[in-house]
Parts: structure tokens; sequence; C-alpha cells
């Protein structure tokens, strides 16, 4: 089979091999499944660099989630087993962690629908315990995990506000549903976010950037808001200061999804319920802004890397169906 093959650290564009080799065996409690589409994630480009808290024994093949079939013909999602990722003809999961591919979706974005949105529920309503009528404030509102959170916000009945870098992405958030869009190129996200809430600031803050967003973000949180720690996109970690916290009556949460598949495996399965739940009556819906073939994956994990485009880039292998 072919695979994209990952022999030194470094960007995307440059370590990234695509070369043919073995399919891989399932060990035990594992299924080998045909890969139909690979949703890119901001993680594979930090697999690639070596910068990822998952380091997998070189060479491996990045790719962190995907939309396939197995033998017996069922279409599901899965989180391959690394270091067979999903930039690949076929990848090994655990059979105990597939879920069904929603009917209503077709392959790139039932792709598309597992981490982006898994994160985003659980940081929304598990960790922030977001409540109708309230602010919500979402930084890269255009990306792949700016997006889920935009959707199941609005679903969750919560005003919307979206920060963005940009024109394109700017009308891209809006598309998705943002009651108001901030461009940080040119505007004060600290000014609009208090001016649209007449002072009171942001009940929630989901951030996946760090650095800037999140020092723009404790300046322009309500009373008793939660701000969501979801990554670090900038490069930049912040450094919370803590007595800031306690004289604004703000809370602090991380959200490390990939914890739930190991901690409480039943809520990730009641989650992809209810975003199955969600799809179908077109709640959600992921943004896919590109569908490349195998051979252009390596050039698109960079392009995310760079933060270029919007929504999610899904790698389709050829003979994909959908």
């Amino acid at each position: 089979m072919q695979a994209w093959r990952v022999h030194r650290n470094g960007e995307p564009s440059e370590v990234m091999r695509l070369e043919e080799t073995d399919r891989p065996t399932p060990g035990d409690g594992q299924v080998l499944v045909e890969v139909l589409a690979a949703n890119i994630n901001f993680p594979d480009a930090l697999l690639c660099r070596g910068q990822y808290q998952v380091r997998p024994p070189l060479p491996f093949t990045p790719g962190v989630e995907i939309c396939g079939r197995t033998a017996d013909g069922r279409r599901v999602l899965a989180t391959p087993a690394l270091p067979h990722g999903g930039f690949a003809e076929y990848v090994v999961a655990d059979e105990a962690a597939l879920l069904p591919a929603p009917d209503t979706l077709d392959d790139a974005e039932a792709a598309a629908l597992h981490i982006g949105y898994q994160t985003g529920w659980f940081g929304l309503h598990r960790r922030a315990h977001l409540r109708a009528g309230e602010t919500l404030l979402v930084h890269a509102a255009a990306g792949g995990v700016g997006s889920a959170a935009v959707q199941l916000g609005k679903a969750a009945g919560a005003t919307v506000i979206g920060v963005v870098g940009g024109p394109e992405k700017a009308g891209a958030a809006a598309g998705l549903g943002c009651d108001l869009v901030i461009d940080r190129h040119g505007e004060d996200i600290v000014a609009a976010v208090k001016e649209a809430t007449g002072g009171r600031g942001a009940d929630v803050v989901y951030d996946p950037v760090g650095g800037d967003a999140y020092a723009k973000s404790v300046k322009c949180v309500a009373f008793e808001g939660r701000v969501i720690v979801v990554g670090f996109a900038s490069g930049v970690i912040p450094a919370p200061a803590l007595n800031h916290a306690l004289v604004k009556n703000y809370s602090i949460a991380g959200l490390h999804w990939g914890l739930y598949n190991d901690k409480d495996p039943a809520a990730v399965r009641a989650c992809h319920d209810e975003l199955t739940r969600l799809a179908a009556q077109g709640a959600i819906k992921p943004l896919i802004s590109e569908r490349v073939g195998l051979a252009g994956a390596a050039a698109a994990v960079q392009r995310v890397a760079d933060g270029a485009g919007t929504g999610r880039i899904v790698v389709r292998p050829s003979g994909a169906a959908r």
C-alpha cells in the first residue's frame, strides 16, 4: 500500500515522504480499516515536528482521525493506532473504539466530525457547562477546531462571537453562524467583546490558540466566566496570572480530549450519539474547504501547520468512493 512516512522530525512538507509499504498487521483487539478519508488536524503537524505529547517511533505515518471501512463492510470513524496513522490506504485501530459513521455525512465530513467536535462538545458542556443565552467567544473561529465550537455553541443556544484573522476567514465564520465576527488584524478584541456584551464580557472562552489570544481573553471574560484551554496553535503557551483569575472571579479549565478515551470511554460514545443526532438535524456539519488526493497530503498538512485556509482539509486516498 501507499503511505506517507516521517523518517526525521521537521516541517511536514520537508519530512513527509510517500512510500510503498506493507499493510499494518492488527494486534489483539485491533482491526484493519481501509481509509476512505483522513482529516488533517494541527497535531499532525506537531507529530511531524516532534512536538506532540505523543512521539511515535520513527518512521511513522501521521493522521490522527479517519473515516474508513472494515473488512465486514462497516463504515466507521477511527483514531488509527500510531505509528500507522491515517495518511495511508490502510490503518489499524482498536475495535472497541470504533464509532459508526453518521449516514447524513459523506466520508470527508464524517472524518472531520470526530476529534474536533468531540473536543468542542466536551469543552463547552463537560468543562464549561455552557448554558443557553450565554455568550461564547471562540478564537480561530474559521479553523477546524474553532468552526466546530461555533456550531456547537449555536446548537446550545449561545450567542457566539468569533475571532478570526483576515476577511476570508471572517466570511467563513459568519457563514458558520457567528453572531459577531472580530477580525483580529484590524479590530480590538477586548473592546469589541465588551461593547457587544454591554460591558459584561464573554461567559465562556474557547481558546485553541494560546499566546496573545489568551491574554486578550482574560481581559474580556465575564464575572464567573470560564476559559477553556484547548491548545496552543500560536506556538506560545501562556502563563496564567492566578491573582488575576482571583480578583476577576473566573475559572481556567484545561481540556485534553484524548484522556476521555482512557478515563471515560462511555462518555465518548454518548457524545458521538449526540453529535450524530445534531448532524441528522442539520445543526452541525463540518466545514470542508479542500478534499485532496493522497499525493497532496504533505502540502495540505503544511497549510494547516501555517494556519492557511478555513475549515478542514481532508485527504481522500485514490479509490475512495465519497
